[in-house]
């Protein structure tokens, strides 16, 4: 049987807590204005691809509002199991959305014209979302928050899909390639279905936080280090 987790001081709880607040206002707050760019540049070029993007930022919002609504109480860990139902519901919208808009583009869909607006907010998105995923992430793990690490793979996920936006786009205004968008987003609803499964268990990996140092350390530095607690996950890893 593992041993219990040491707790983190309670200052540095407070710091992570309020850091991962920060994260989740400027989520919510970049991909609400991305929603509205999206759907109205979507509508304007009839780009299934870069509506589809529209509706996964208003998931993503979603996912970021309920780790917010979370973090907003007095014990987060005690509504972490609704956050993470409400988290892992927005993963299969996502996966589910872009599964049927997929097959409509490959069966025959309106095709897209260009997009410069499209063009311009995939390649913003690419750059801005894997750095917001990283930070939230890296907080997540830290806290041990299973909501804040799941919320960072949703970031992580509209990074793929603004890549994959990005070269669907560039592909069409290039070469008139219609399929190559559909073709790829059909893999990344496959990733977005597997991480909704795990979310909706509870399988998404926190590594757990360090032991904190004890002011009898420098005291006894022959004794043997405490003994530190393995997750069984095996995406989990250490907090780079």
């Amino acid at each position: 049987m593992s041993p219990p987790l040491i707790p983190l001081g309670v200052d540095r709880r407070a710091v992570l807590t309020r850091r991962i607040r920060l994260l989740v206002g400027v989520t919510i707050g970049y991909n609400v204005v991305e929603a509205v760019v999206a759907l109205s540049a979507g509508t304007a070029a009839g780009s299934t691809a870069l509506i589809g993007f529209g509706l996964d930022s208003i998931i993503e919002v979603s996912s970021a509002a309920a780790v917010a609504w979370q973090f907003a109480g007095r014990d987060s860990h005690a509504r972490e199991k609704t956050a993470l139902r409400v988290i892992a519901i927005s993963f299969f919208a996502l996966a589910a959305w872009v599964t049927v808009s997929s097959f409509r583009s490959l069966t025959g869909g309106a095709e897209a014209s260009h997009s410069t607006i499209g063009l311009s907010l995939a390649a913003l998105s690419l750059a801005v979302m894997p750095g917001l995923s990283y930070a939230q992430r890296r907080a997540g793990r830290e806290l041990n928050s299973r909501t804040a690490v799941a919320d960072s793979k949703q970031t992580l996920l509209c990074t793929y899909l603004s890549g994959i936006l990005l070269i669907g786009l560039t592909m069409n205004s290039l070469f008139g390639w219609t399929w190559a968008d559909p073709m790829a987003a059909l893999a990344i609803a496959a990733v977005a279905l597997k991480e909704g499964r795990d979310t909706w268990r509870g399988e998404t990996c926190c590594t757990p936080p360090p032991p904190a140092k004890s002011a009898t350390t420098s005291l006894t530095p022959l004794s043997p280090p405490p003994t530190t607690v393995t997750c069984t996950n095996a995406c989990c890893g250490p907090v780079k």
